[in-house]
């Protein structure tokens, strides 16, 4: 994986942990909004034709995925808990991968 790839995944990661802090605990863990992972990624995969674009840990070794289809330009961020249970965090249209540099040292832009 490349330089750039790495940091878009970790932006990609840090807006999903912002989104996740700024989420009520029992709001995310809503019946509605949540279930075993494994059903969550196969409903991702077969309604929405999206795969795992990017993976991370957060508070209390929760983890953060991110999932997106190029074709549907679909993406979905769920958070799954130790106990082996996923919740939808959040969920949109138009995602697009994207490559950028990064600015050159000394350039706050």
């Amino acid at each position: 994986m490349t330089r750039t790839m790495k940091f878009i995944h970790l932006a990609a990661l840090t807006a999903a942990a912002a989104i996740f802090i700024g989420a009520t605990q029992a709001s995310a863990q809503s019946a509605r909004n949540c279930g075993p992972r494994a059903a969550v990624v196969e409903r991702l995969a077969s309604g929405y034709g999206e795969t795992r674009q990017s993976i991370g840990i957060g508070s209390n070794n929760q983890m953060i995925e991110v999932f997106a289809s190029a074709e549907t330009e679909s993406w979905t961020i769920i958070v799954t808990m130790a106990t082996g249970v996923s919740c939808l965090v959040a969920s949109g249209q138009s995602f697009e991968t994207v490559a950028e540099a990064l600015p050159p040292k000394g350039n706050d832009a």
